[in-house]
């Protein structure tokens, strides 16, 4: 079982800066791929990011490409999305989840997080 946490979401102006992060509870972090999926009033919940244990080669959504970073500190059972240049359309609840052999689609993590807000004002 693992037991996520985020935090650092809020209100931004557009072409600002944030950071999450996701506390994981237990210690079976380092075997998990971490993502970072965010979902808009009205829409599905997206995969936006994900990071497999090594830290190789992340996946990213095309919208946020060269936008956002996803990383991750196996020491500190911590995985983190810096949101650079950031734009109204990127408002949303993101969730931090993770699972040992997921793909984009949500319903085939396992485990996640509580979620936190993100508004970016125009």
């Amino acid at each position: 079982q693992v037991q996520l946490v985020e935090s650092g979401g809020g209100l931004v102006q557009v072409g600002g800066s944030l950071r999450l992060s996701c506390a994981a509870s237990g210690r079976t972090f380092s075997t998990y791929t971490m993502g970072w999926f965010r979902q808009a009033p009205g829409k599905e919940r997206e995969l936006v990011a994900a990071i497999i244990v090594s830290g190789g080669s992340p996946y990213y959504i095309d919208s946020v490409k060269g936008r956002f970073t996803i990383s991750r500190d196996n020491a500190k059972n911590t995985v983190y999305l810096q949101m650079n240049s950031l734009k109204p359309e990127d408002t949303a609840v993101y969730y931090c989840a993770a699972d040992r052999k997921p793909s984009i689609v949500a319903s085939s993590w396992n485990y996640w997080g509580q979620g936190t807000q993100v508004t970016v004002s125009s």
